[in-house]
């Protein structure tokens, strides 16, 4: 892992604030991005990954 566990956990607080943004901007190319940095932050920190069926990402 190149990030520390802090910034690990900083860094996925941040993508599930701009996901929530590019929701209600109705973006879903900014939504599956940031579903699947949430997703590999998750995964790389060890805990229940995300399940997002609106974009197929389960």
């Amino acid at each position: 892992m190149a990030y520390t566990t802090g910034q690990t956990w900083g860094a996925l607080r941040k993508a599930w604030k701009a996901y929530r943004i590019a929701k209600v901007q109705n973006s879903s190319t900014d939504m599956r991005k940031y579903a699947e940095r949430i997703r590999s932050l998750q995964a790389e920190l060890g805990v229940t990954q995300a399940k997002f069926p609106e974009l197929n990402l389960v």
